[in-house]
């Protein structure tokens, strides 16, 4: 993981958030938030698209015993009616 120099600076909890999609050309756009604890952070953790299968399969294992999740999916007729941003 980066040096997380700006995040320690933070006074309460910090979020990484992502999402993947096209919007409604594609299917739905999935969004993720996690919250991970500010000591205890499994090793390894890294940007997923340079692990193998096999890393990320353990380290969400062990993510998921120490990190807080948030998922949202959003179908394209939501995008078409409400719009992306």
């Amino acid at each position: 993981m980066p040096g997380m120099k700006h995040e320690k600076l933070c006074v309460g909890p910090v979020a990484g958030v992502d999402e993947a999609g096209r919007g409604p050309l594609a299917g739905p756009v999935v969004a993720a938030a996690v919250i991970l604890p500010s000591k205890g952070v499994p090793r390894g953790i890294d940007d997923s698209k340079k692990l193998s299968a096999s890393e990320r399969e353990r380290l969400c294992a062990r993510l998921k015993g120490c990190a807080i999740v948030g998922i949202g999916i959003v179908q394209p007729e939501e995008i078409d009616t409400l719009n992306i941003y």
